[in-house]
């Protein structure tokens, strides 16, 4: 932003929401300043950003809008992954850039702890990991 308070309705006169690729350099940074060890165990895993899940994903997860899911994993969690499986495509991460963007509008939170916190969670399946996992860990976190 300029150097004009943030109450000042001409300081948001340039400003817009993050692009698609805006967005995916948000969650590269996020994802950059997780601890290393944890950055090592996704080798190959591919993180995405589009506005809104397909109508396959809307459809299969019984959603009533593609505004009811922030992200996505799709593919093998790590510990389910065998050597002896065929070639398989690479574990993909889908952040959804509307909703997150609509979250952070209703939320105190910022929009980088938004996109990390999406990030993070959706690691969390492609370690393996259940919501609920991944619930009880953030609880335990604070």
């Amino acid at each position: 932003m300029n150097d004009k308070p943030l109450s000042d309705p001409l300081a948001w006169r340039k400003v817009a929401a993050p692009t698609l690729a805006e967005m995916e350099m948000m969650a590269e940074e996020a994802f950059r300043r997780l601890p290393a060890r944890f950055r090592d165990l996704c080798d190959g895993l591919v993180i995405r950003v589009d506005d809104f899940p397909t109508d396959e994903v809307i459809d299969a997860m019984q959603l009533e809008s593609g505004f009811d899911i922030l992200g996505l994993f799709h593919g093998v969690g790590l510990p389910f992954r065998s050597e002896s499986d065929p070639v398989q495509m690479p574990n993909m991460i889908w952040l959804y850039r509307r909703p997150i963007l609509d979250y952070w509008a209703e939320h105190e939170e910022t929009l980088g702890a938004v996109v990390t916190h999406v990030l993070v969670h959706e690691i969390g399946h492609h370690f393996g990991l259940s919501d609920e996992d991944i619930e009880e860990i953030e609880r335990a976190a604070g």
